[in-house]
């Protein structure tokens, strides 16, 4: 398999954290890191990167991550800004926020849940579209491009980025 060097660095770079015991608290991670929980956990997880929670693990927390993986028992609200899956030997008891959500069969998710429009940061977006940051924010400014500006920052929903690049905008 080819990497290119970008790919190569980051799979080196990644960090991972396993939790194997029984641990309280908050936890909160600035930067992308990969967690595993595979012993019992209660208080407030906030990470990014992904989360896992694996199938002998019991949570009682609420989550806040990008990408969520459930295999064990969770009790507590999950937002996932990305994705969330429930794996076959999943149990969830509490309500879900995410743009995206896959529920394998056999999982059980006993709540509510509120499906998040998939947002893309400029950065995300640089390299979803293949154009250079300044292009974007030129695009963004002029209304060019469906855009919403948070503070100092840019928001683009994914389906209206799709729906802008079908119609052949891109190259205006």
């Amino acid at each position: 398999m080819a990497f290119n060097r970008k790919e190569h660095k980051e799979i080196l770079e990644e960090k991972i954290v396993e939790i194997n015991a029984q641990m309280e608290g908050t936890l909160t991670f600035a930067d992308p890191v990969n967690l595993k929980i595979h012993g019992r956990y209660t208080g407030k997880l906030d990470t990014r990167g992904t989360l896992t929670i694996g199938s002998a693990a019991q949570v009682e927390a609420n989550i806040v991550g990008e990408n969520v993986i459930l295999a064990g028992k969770v009790k507590g609200n999950i937002i996932a800004k990305k994705m969330l899956v429930l794996m076959p030997t999943a149990v969830l008891h509490g309500e879900i926020s995410t743009p995206k959500l896959n529920i394998v069969e056999g999982a059980i998710f006993q709540g509510r849940c509120h499906m998040l429009e998939d947002t893309l940061s400029i950065d995300d977006l640089a390299q979803y579209l293949e154009i250079e940051i300044p292009a974007i924010l030129e695009l963004a400014t002029t209304g060019k491009i469906p855009a919403v500006r948070e503070g100092d920052s840019w928001k683009f929903e994914r389906s209206l980025i799709e729906q802008w690049a079908a119609s052949g905008k891109v190259r205006s």
